[in-house]
C-alpha cells in the first residue's frame, strides 16, 4: 500500500512539472489592447423613400454631432445592402463616449433639428465597438474619390491566438501595389464577437472587380487565403461611397 501511494505521489509530481513547462496559451476572443482608443461602427437602415432626405439632413446638421467627437468616415452603401449608411466614430475611452452621449442628450438644437427629424426616417440602427488590430494603423486613402469596401469576417471561436497570424497574412497579402489599399483592420469587442473587419480603398468598383479576378490566379494570394479559410465561419462585404461631408473620402 505504501509503495502504491509513493508511486501516485511521484506520478502527480511529474504531471505538475510537465504542465509548468508548457507555454501559456491565451484563449481570448480578441487581441490584448495596449491603449483604450476604440472605434464605434454604426450602421443605419433608412426607409427607401426617405434615403435622399436623410442624407440631405445629415449633410446639413452633421456639424452639430462632430462638435462633440471625431467622425472618421461616413458612407452610403451601394452594394451589399440598400438604403444603408455606415459611419465610424473614434473615442479615447468608454468614459469619453459616455460623456459625449450625455452632452448630446442635453443639446436642444441637436435633439430638435436632427434627432427628432432623422429617427422617424430610420428602420433600424446597429453599432459595434471595435479596436484596430495590433499590426494595423488607420490610414487615409491615397486620393479622394474611389470606392470603399468593408469586408467582415466571422472567425471560428478561439481568438487571435488561434487564427491571428493566418488572418494577418491573408489580409496583408492583398495590401500590395496593383491591388487594394488597406485603410485599417479591426476586431470586434462589443457586437458579434470573433469578427474582424478590413476597410479597403479602390480607385473604382471596376478596378476592384479586376483586382478580384486577378487575385484568383496569384499563387501568393491563393496560398495566404487558403491558410486562413479554415478558420472562417462566414464573411460579408459592402461597397460604399463616401458622403460629401465624410472626413475620409
Amino acid at each position: 500500500m505504501l509503495r502504491i501511494r509513493s508511486s501516485l505521489r511521484s506520478a502527480a509530481a511529474l504531471l505538475r512539472a510537465a504542465a509548468s513547462s508548457q507555454p501559456c496559451v491565451r484563449l481570448s476572443s480578441s487581441s490584448q489592447q495596449e491603449h483604450r482608443t476604440f472605434y464605434e461602427f454604426r450602421t443605419y437602415s433608412i426607409q427607401p423613400h426617405l434615403n435622399a432626405a436623410f442624407l440631405k439632413l445629415t449633410n446639413e446638421k452633421i456639424h452639430l454631432r462632430t462638435a462633440h467627437s471625431q467622425l472618421i468616415g461616413y458612407w452610403s452603401v451601394e452594394y451589399g445592402g440598400l438604403n444603408k449608411v455606415f459611419h465610424i466614430w473614434k473615442y479615447d475611452s468608454y468614459s469619453q463616449r459616455a460623456a459625449v452621449r450625455a452632452a448630446l442628450s442635453q443639446d436642444p438644437i441637436w435633439l430638435k433639428d436632427y434627432v427628432s427629424v432623422a429617427i422617424p426616417m430610420l428602420v433600424s440602427q446597429d453599432n459595434e465597438v471595435t479596436y484596430l488590430v495590433p499590426w494595423s494603423h488607420l490610414q487615409s486613402p491615397p486620393q479622394e474619390g474611389g470606392v470603399f469596401e468593408l469586408s467582415s469576417h466571422l472567425m471560428r471561436p478561439g481568438g487571435p491566438a488561434v487564427w491571428g497570424d493566418d488572418f494577418q497574412a491573408a489580409v496583408t497579402s492583398h495590401d500590395a501595389p496593383g491591388y487594394g489599399k488597406l485603410l485599417g483592420a479591426f476586431h470586434s469587442e462589443c457586437g458579434l464577437l470573433n469578427t474582424v473587419h478590413a476597410l479597403w480603398w479602390f480607385q473604382s468598383a471596376d478596378q476592384r472587380a479586376e483586382v478580384r479576378h486577378r487575385s484568383h490566379s496569384d499563387a501568393r494570394l491563393v496560398s495566404a487565403v487558403r491558410s486562413c479559410v479554415g478558420h472562417l465561419s462566414s464573411q460579408e462585404n459592402k461597397l460604399m461611397f463616401p458622403c460629401s461631408f465624410s472626413p475620409m473620402k
